[in-house]
């Protein structure tokens, strides 16, 4: 039996944050999670429609965002500043005592810009190091800490990073000290066999599970990735990973796929 206290880590999508009535439903949930927790946020659309409202065209290359320093400028004001403080403020008043961060806030979450082979990614941010001794010791003390998709390179550089890689690096790290489980929420009640029919979704996927599914081709591609990262944090300590729509925090085990290694 392990002595570690529990600790949930949360990441909501960026179709949560959009809708301010899913937004404001999915908080008063989080707000009643007891113990220890921490909630990641993505961007949704609000960094897109600032964008083009100052003639910013943004960049996308296999899904993924560009990030040029204009455009950088852009999602720093918009997860780190309107986001983060919208949602750090709507928690206060649900009495959870949250703070907002980015990565360079206590060095808590470093990276080093993406160097990829072909495409230049820009200002974007795969993590390195999370300063896990100072993550426990505002959790320790009744913080609940809200993480924007915002890391720093200890060089001065702020770095675009995807939002559910800080989520899993978070819980790795997080797992030397605590009992973890991750939660990733989002508009589907799970992982599905058809993506259009909500009734398919898979209940338990075990690693064994995965690669039949994937052999098969009965996961969908977008999926892939998210599973992938999910079974590697499984691996380096994460006690338990579920995926599904944000209702599943009220313990409704039938909207999310629980992950196993």
């Amino acid at each position: 039996m392990s002595n570690k206290k529990p600790l949930s880590i949360i990441k909501i999508g960026g179709n949560i944050i959009d809708n301010p009535t899913e937004l404001s439903q999915f908080l008063e949930d989080f707000s009643k999670i007891e113990g220890h927790k921490i909630l990641v946020h993505g961007g949704g659309k609000s960094a897109t429609k600032m964008a083009h409202s100052i003639g910013l065209v943004p960049q996308m290359i296999e899904g993924r965002r560009i990030t040029d320093q204009p455009m950088l400028d852009v999602v720093v004001m918009i997860y780190a500043g309107e986001i983060n403080k919208n949602v750090v403020a709507q928690l206060q008043a649900k009495n959870t005592n949250a703070m907002g961060f980015s990565g360079a806030d206590g060095n808590l979450i470093q990276s080093t810009k993406r160097n990829h082979p072909i495409i230049d990614y820009g200002f974007v941010g795969d993590v390195q190091k999370v300063n896990t001794p100072l993550l426990e010791t505002l959790i320790s003390n009744g913080i609940v800490p809200v993480f924007c998709a915002i890391t720093h390179d200890k060089n001065g550089q702020l770095l675009n990073t995807n939002a559910d890689t800080i989520a899993s690096e978070l819980a790795i790290a997080a797992s030397e000290v605590f009992e973890v489980t991750l939660n990733y929420c989002f508009e589907k009640a799970g992982v599905l066999t058809d993506v259009d029919d909500e009734n398919s979704v898979i209940q338990q996927i075990n690693s064994e599970l995965y690669a039949k599914l994937k052999a098969a081709g009965a996961i969908h591609s977008g999926m892939i990735p998210k599973l992938d990262n999910c079974f590697n944090s499984l691996s380096k300590g994460v006690q338990k990973i579920r995926i599904g729509h944000h209702r599943m925090l009220k313990n409704d085990n039938s909207i999310c796929t629980t992950i196993e290694l």
